[in-house]
């Protein structure tokens, strides 16, 4: 079959990469386990980070009580986290020409070492902050949040011990996109700052990342879907239907926050006129 120039051009470009770190960063089996505690690593050094910056660039920091400062810190690291899986999924996706229709195979059993290797420190992030959660249970969120990340961790893990999905995985993690914004949006609440144009201007572009990443292209991953459902209906057992119900209630909860965000937006802006 001809494939058209450009998909293939990128798609060996890809490819020529993803043997380098094959071959030189990734060639120990065991990378993606160890992607994983560095995972956990990383949350470590990003909480411990923001607690030390908030602390000198940051006056308020110093008055927050205590569950007030593990929250700031948590959400430091969850934005850092966010902005690194959210730069590796759009690469993965939409960059990388490893998804493209152009080549031949389902697209549902493509993989990578790069891409387990990026799913390994998701993990890591995902058992850090479900511990958390759990530990301080209902402070950093409740029933809601725990049922996200417990698919999420699922989804991700089964994806990166099986090689399937990945493609799907991706599409859904491009959705923390929108958790720089949700932190940023609870920092300024935090600080007092719940009145000023930042925290109006942070809402406007909370409902326009998350319309985008977790409405509309989730609409998109389902279309993915239907197109390639020939596919899917091959994958192991408990991928598919993991495949089928995980982002659909996933959906669901990104159309119920939505509305609550929605909401809030209209207030904020109500209360300024």
């Amino acid at each position: 079959m001809d494939v058209p120039a450009a998909p293939a051009m990128a798609f060996k470009a890809y490819k020529y990469k993803e043997v380098l770190v094959r071959d030189y960063l990734l060639a120990d089996s065991y990378a993606p386990y160890a992607a994983v505690l560095g995972g956990i690593l990383m949350c470590k050094l990003a909480y411990d980070f923001t607690r030390i910056i908030s602390s000198f660039n940051f006056k308020g920091y110093a008055s927050l009580n205590n569950m007030q400062k593990i929250e700031w810190n948590n959400r430091g690291m969850s934005t850092v986290h966010a902005i690194f899986i959210t730069v590796m999924s759009v690469y993965l996706v939409f960059f990388s020409g490893m998804f493209s229709d152009q080549l031949d195979g389902p697209v549902t059993v493509r993989s990578s070492s790069l891409s387990s290797f990026t799913l390994g420190v998701s993990i890591g992030y995902f058992i850090t902050d479900i511990a958390m959660i759990y530990w301080l249970y209902p402070a950093l969120g409740g029933m809601e949040y725990v049922i996200h990340h417990m698919l999420s961790l699922m989804s991700t893990m089964y994806a990166m011990l099986s090689g399937e999905a990945h493609v799907y995985i991706y599409m859904g993690l491009i959705t923390e996109t929108t958790t720089p914004g949700i932190n940023l949006r609870w920092f300024l609440d935090v600080a007092g700052m719940k009145n000023s144009k930042a925290y109006l201007v942070n809402g406007v572009a909370m409902v326009v990342t998350w319309l985008v990443a977790r409405i509309i292209l989730f609409m998109y991953l389902f279309y993915h879907m239907f197109v390639h459902y020939d596919q899917i209906k091959k994958m192991n057992t408990f991928g598919y239907f993991l495949v089928l119900i995980a982002p659909c209630i996933i959906f669901v909860m990104n159309v119920l926050w939505f509305s609550k965000i929605l909401k809030g937006l209209k207030k904020t802006m109500a209360k300024r006129h």
